[in-house]
């Protein structure tokens, strides 16, 4: 028998300061449980594609991105780019869409994300998986996204968008092939209006990034894993992260002795969710919370 196709209805929501932020919204059995999947700072619902292939059918998906991301409106004022922001933003598209109790998955500025909501209301949420972010954020990791956020290259191609893609994260992807890359870039591209590629984000989204690096390392954020309360958490960190590190995973777990966790091997900042060791341990979580 062949699988379905994953499909998706595209859902819009008004914020209350007048932008449109978009949402993939894939269909789940009736009754099912709704899993929230948050994209990473350049990224949007692209990033998911793999995930919710693996997941269609089984649960609703609602893949959001955030405003100046992807096909949600970009905000004339790029100091309303930050994370509070975000949070607001979704939690009224949720409202809006009445989801009552969803799985979050964030990966990256995603997770923080995540971790912000379940703090301020750990009794909304079924669980949440954490990719590749935590409490204490590295700042090598930090100081190299600042390097490209924001800063792109003209390409001339896909081809050429695979090499831009290459050059800023090489490192975290070692065993990527050509095919890999030019995947990862059609992920991180569109065309524009005039027919050539270009980042399917507002570059002005790097000037709050970039403020806030200029103030040195960001604070710890314990006090907010902490208020997370026994929600069920699911972390994943790729083995070669600069952002999430070893160390930082050990006290998650120390403070949370039932917190899962998986490592992916030879990947670093950010695992990109299809690798089978994490689609094994997302199947699991999401069958002990949801049911």
């Amino acid at each position: 028998m062949t699988e379905a196709k994953p499909t998706w209805t595209d859902q819009f929501y008004e914020t209350d300061d007048g932008l449109r932020i978009h949402a993939r919204d894939y269909p789940g059995p009736e009754g099912a449980g709704t899993v929230v999947c948050l994209h990473g700072l350049t990224r949007n619902a692209a990033d998911f594609e793999a995930l919710c292939g693996h997941l269609f059918g089984r649960y609703r998906l609602l893949v959001i991105e955030q405003r100046g991301r992807g096909r949600s409106d970009r905000d004339p004022d790029p100091s309303h780019y930050e994370v509070g922001r975000y949070v607001q933003d979704t939690l009224g598209m949720l409202a809006a869409l009445a989801i009552d109790k969803p799985v979050l998955i964030g990966t990256s500025m995603g997770g923080l994300m995540s971790m912000l909501m379940l703090a301020a209301a750990p009794e909304r949420y079924r669980g949440a998986v954490i990719n590749d972010i935590g409490p204490v954020v590295e700042s090598s990791g930090l100081a190299r996204i600042a390097s490209y956020v924001g800063k792109g290259v003209p390409v001339s191609g896909w081809k050429d968008a695979a090499a831009a893609v290459r050059a800023s994260n090489g490192d975290a992807f070692p065993d990527y092939d050509e095919a890999a890359w030019v995947a990862f870039a059609r992920r991180l591209y569109r065309e524009g209006e005039d027919g050539m590629l270009e980042l399917n984000y507002d570059p002005a989204i790097a000037k709050p990034f970039n403020a806030g690096q200029a103030g040195g390392v960001p604070p710890a954020l314990w006090a907010v894993f902490d208020a997370m309360g026994t929600t069920p958490l699911l972390v994943i960190r790729g083995a070669l992260s600069d952002i999430l590190a070893a160390e930082t995973v050990a006290e998650m777990q120390r403070r949370r002795p039932d917190l899962e966790q998986v490592e992916v091997p030879r990947v670093g900042h950010a695992p990109m969710l299809d690798e089978p060791e994490v689609l094994a341990a997302i199947d699991g979580f999401l069958a002990r919370v949801l049911g």
